[in-house]
């Protein structure tokens, strides 16, 4: 059993494994492309870029299992330095060998002649044998991901962001709703001012009416210009 860093004359096995893992996969669209011709060219690009890693490992002189990685910073938020693991795979006539904790053993040491302080690996859904895998050597949950088509979002963002009148978009989500439950907000105390406005009881003795049509007067002036009435009598 041997593992080392893959080399260029390596590439057609590392295709012969990849489409090996793809037709083993339930989601294999989401693990690579069936396409060989592309896919040599993507692992070559993977070998070349600064950061590409990719381990082979070999039982018995046979190409047996790849290790796919990417070393990751430091960047703009960080200064740490990460090994993210792509993609473990071992065919499964080599399986229960040792070759999946020799490829992670290959895996720590390109981490640690890099300066990589993590591991990250991201295993595709359902792939309980991985997830379990990685759990028992340690890994655990740090991010949660989704994935949705581009043909799909574009739909989604049609549908919450359509064109309203004149071609404007029409706005929708958290802003809009404030602004519904404002609105009725301001219906309901409206009504409830309404309801205690006192109900005259006996109609203002002449005396009383010049008066009582001053005061009705400033009211309806201090409503009319927001500010309000100079009256003592009158409370707001």
């Amino acid at each position: 059993m041997q593992v080392r860093e893959a080399l260029p004359g390596d590439l057609e096995s590392l295709v012969a494994l990849c489409l090996a893992a793809r037709r083993e996969s339930a989601v294999g669209s989401q693990l690579c492309t069936d396409d060989a011709d592309r896919l040599r060219d993507q692992l070559g690009a993977l070998l070349a870029v600064p950061g590409g890693r990719v381990l082979l490992a070999l039982l018995d002189d046979e190409p047996s299992g790849l290790l796919l990685a990417r070393l990751v910073g430091p960047g703009p938020f960080t200064d740490v330095v990460s090994l993210d693991i792509e993609a473990v795979y071992v065919v499964p006539a080599a399986r229960r060998r040792g070759l999946g904790h020799a490829l992670l053993v290959g895996a720590v040491t390109v981490a640690e002649e890099s300066g990589a302080t993590e591991l990250y690996s991201s295993p595709l859904p359902g792939s309980r044998g991985m997830q379990r895998f990685l759990a028992r050597l340690g890994f655990a949950p740090a991010a949660s991901h989704r994935v949705v088509t581009t043909s799909g979002l574009q739909r989604r963002l049609a549908h919450e962001h359509g064109a309203g009148v004149g071609g404007t978009l029409r706005r929708s989500g958290p802003r809009g709703l404030e602004d519904l439950i404002a609105r009725r907000r301001q219906v309901r105390e409206a009504r409830q001012l309404q309801a205690e406005e006192p109900v005259p009881t006996a109609r203002a003795s002449g005396a009383d009416q010049p008066r009582a049509a001053s005061i009705s007067m400033q009211v309806s002036r201090a409503v009319q210009t927001g500010r309000p009435s100079s009256s003592t009598t009158t409370t707001w």
